[in-house]
């Protein structure tokens, strides 16, 4: 699983960092930062979940990480 956030989207709601505080953060201004993009498998389902809660859509979830 690979996860990215878009900033320019992102409406600072924080559901992400709530519900995947592992993986998710929010700076001063409220925005979602990724802290661990590459989620370990015990965080995966909240990483998920926190994808589908997103509000603005910012939060993406890509079950294969990208290619190099």
């Amino acid at each position: 699983m690979h996860v990215t956030a878009d900033r320019d989207v992102c409406v600072g709601a924080g559901l992400c960092a709530l519900t995947a505080p592992g993986t998710f953060d929010q700076d001063d201004d409220g925005l979602v930062t990724v802290l661990e993009p590459d989620p370990e498998a015990a965080d995966q389902p909240a990483a998920r979940e926190a994808g589908n809660l997103c509000p603005s859509g910012a939060v993406r979830i890509a079950e294969q990480p990208p290619v190099a």
